[in-house]
């Protein structure tokens, strides 16, 4: 069997990190399948609160969008969090890309999102992280 190692780079060059917003808020950690996205906060549909502000990044040409969402849902997840907003998502610069090129400098792919509890979405969330287990 081979071992698709594509696959394994793209999902491990993505970083993400959080700024939880309020301290005080102490919730249970969910899976990753468990988080919901969003394309914007109108979508949600629900009562929500704000849980920290998400921030990823990955070398450009190991990243791809969907990694860096997977990587948000998994910190998101982390944090209790049971549904994440998208924001934006940028390419580095043409300069950036060709510095990267020349000196070996890094030209990274970002994206935010913000990290959302949904109190009434409890019975989505259980069922979405059962069939993990």
């Amino acid at each position: 069997m081979r071992w698709p190692w594509p696959v394994v780079l793209l999902a491990a060059c993505v970083s993400t990190n959080a700024a939880v917003m309020n301290p005080s808020l102490k919730l249970q950690p969910v899976c990753p399948d468990g988080v919901q996205v969003f394309s914007d906060s109108s979508r949600v549909g629900k009562p929500y609160t704000e849980v920290a502000v998400l921030n990823s990044k990955g070398e450009s040409d190991m990243t791809s969008e969907s990694g860096m969402i997977k990587s948000q849902r998994k910190k998101a997840a982390e944090l209790g969090a049971n549904g994440v907003i998208l924001g934006t998502m940028k390419d580095p610069s043409t300069g950036a890309k060709i510095a990267s090129s020349l000196f070996g400098t890094s030209a990274n792919r970002k994206g935010n999102a913000i990290a959302i509890y949904i109190p009434g979405d409890s019975t989505r969330v259980a069922a979405a992280c059962k069939t993990m287990k």
